[in-house]
């Protein structure tokens, strides 16, 4: 089955997020919805503050930190 140009730029258009994700992760190898672990480095009272907050909502640190940003 052959595609014309119109039906080529217009499953471009309606699936651009799509193919900005692949073309993004043939340049990185990373797609967008990956987890990465990484260190960093906090102050006491902002640990204990996210351990309340990890608590009271049952959610992990990590997420409650994606949230935020």
């Amino acid at each position: 089955m052959q595609l014309n140009k119109k039906t080529i730029n217009r499953i471009l258009r309606e699936n651009k997020e799509a193919f900005e994700m692949l073309e993004n992760y043939d340049k990185t190898h990373e797609l967008p919805f990956q987890r990465k672990r990484i260190d960093i480095t906090l102050s006491v009272k902002t640990i204990n503050k996210l351990k309340k907050i990890r608590e009271r909502t049952g959610k992990s640190i990590s997420r409650i930190i994606e949230e935020k940003m």
